[in-house]
């Protein structure tokens, strides 16, 4: 068995970021491991540039982001092996691995979960039709053409519209393949505005809106996909070889939950409180592993702040906290992190709450009460699923520890009110 101080599971942009981190605040013995060939996460076969602007104050391709937070992190002696991965744990933060090495149990003072998240693939969406070659994720498309270099595709149809669904299409062209159509079953895309009108004046394929991939047709290959109309019933084929399934992510949470961490039933995440502590005593979550799935970047700043917690676990400063109040949301919201707080405990990474829902909204009022007492409202300009809706937490100090859950709901606002 091999003793570390801190030990770090995924060296994806957060788990680097917490690494470094903690190199920087003087704690030594700190090792990252990585289950794939290379660290750095999605970023590395992400081709695309816009990564790094609010951790790095500097704008990069994925690729580039990846090795800049690789090098950073060897500047700091971080100890770092990959093809290295955990598959239980081994006791109190301790942790069984395999490698090309063979068996190993690395046991830690301090454990980072760093795991992630992953696009939930067509058999978790109960798709129906053939098993054909040529139905992909986005990320195993990117690492089949950044990758591998090895992609036949030629006609596609991505499902999905969000932020994840364009860096799909961009992939495909890279590749040389045509996009057909890109469906959603929202009335919307759930990207920004600029995003979607950008790609599709570049790529000119059709968003189909309120439309659900209902069937996938062909033998060695994909021939077709049925897409139904969900306005009126009415389905119709498109011609392609391709599908790629792209974002509905969920949060890769089973070291977590094999620790005791409870999980949020909409996320699938670790709950954390504030501090991005899991209630499993020294065993901490990060990144897209609770907030399934923000941006490269902000995974990077949620990693680094959860060095001051470590800090304090390591040096023993283990005193008695109150118990944790649970973070509840009321229907069109479906999750917030962190899912828990101290109200003495500090602020969550950035100073705030991070929320999805589940319909689209337009402007209106998230209200944050505990029993009878209404403690902050925040207006919000809409509500779009896949989208982030941020939270200022200066209502933190507010909440009584014996008061029962915090619950964040959220109601329509007229223009007046915006207005006034």
């Amino acid at each position: 068995m091999r003793q570390v101080r801190v030990l770090v599971v995924g060296a994806g942009p957060a788990g680097l970021a917490a690494a470094l981190e903690l190199r920087r605040r003087g704690v030594t013995d700190v090792l990252v491991i990585e289950r794939e060939d290379e660290a750095g996460g999605i970023p590395r076969h992400c081709a695309h540039t816009g990564f790094g602007i609010r951790d790095l104050h500097r704008m990069l391709s994925g690729p580039a982001y990846a090795r800049r937070r690789v090098q950073l992190a060897a500047n700091a002696q971080v100890e770092l092996l990959t093809r290295t991965g955990a598959t239980g744990w081994a006791g109190d933060r301790a942790l069984d691995v395999t490698s090309p090495a063979g068996r190993d149990t690395i046991s830690a003072d301090a454990v980072i979960l760093a795991t992630g998240c992953r696009e939930r693939p067509r058999s978790a969406r109960l798709v129906p039709g053939d098993r054909p070659a040529g139905v992909l994720t986005t990320g195993e498309l990117q690492q089949r053409v950044h990758g591998d270099r090895v992609f036949t595709g030629r006609r596609a149809v991505v499902v999905g519209a969000e932020h994840v669904s364009y860096s799909a299409v961009v992939t495909l062209a890279w590749a040389g393949v045509e996009v057909v159509a890109m469906t959603t079953e929202l009335p919307r895309h759930q990207t920004y505005w600029a995003f979607d009108r950008g790609a599709r004046l570049r790529w000119r394929f059709p968003l189909l809106t309120r439309t659900a991939l209902s069937r996938i047709v062909g033998h060695d290959r994909v021939a077709s996909v049925d897409l139904t109309d969900l306005t009126n019933g009415h389905a119709r084929a498109i011609r392609c070889d391709t599908v790629v399934f792209t974002g509905d992510w969920i949060a890769d949470y089973e070291l977590a939950r094999q620790a005791g961490a409870e999980l949020d039933p909409a996320s699938r995440a670790p709950r954390v409180d504030t501090s991005l502590a899991t209630g499993v005593p020294g065993v901490f979550a990060v990144g897209n592993l609770i907030h399934p799935a923000e941006t490269a970047d902000v995974a990077a700043l949620t990693g680094a702040a959860v060095a001051s917690a470590v800090t304090r676990w390591l040096d023993g400063r283990r005193e008695p906290a109150p118990a944790a109040v649970p973070l509840a949301v009321e229907e069109p919201l479906a999750w917030i992190a962190p899912g828990m707080l101290d109200p003495t405990g500090p602020p969550p990474p950035g100073g705030r709450f991070v929320l999805r829902c589940c319909a689209i909204r337009g402007r209106g009022l998230l209200t944050v009460r505990q029993a009878e007492r209404t403690l902050a409202m925040h207006r919000v300009r809409r509500l779009v699923p896949n989208l982030p809706v941020y939270l200022p937490a200066g209502w933190q100090r507010a909440v009584s520890p014996a008061a029962g859950p915090v619950t964040i709901g959220y109601a329509d606002a007229s223009p007046e009110f915006f207005a006034s």
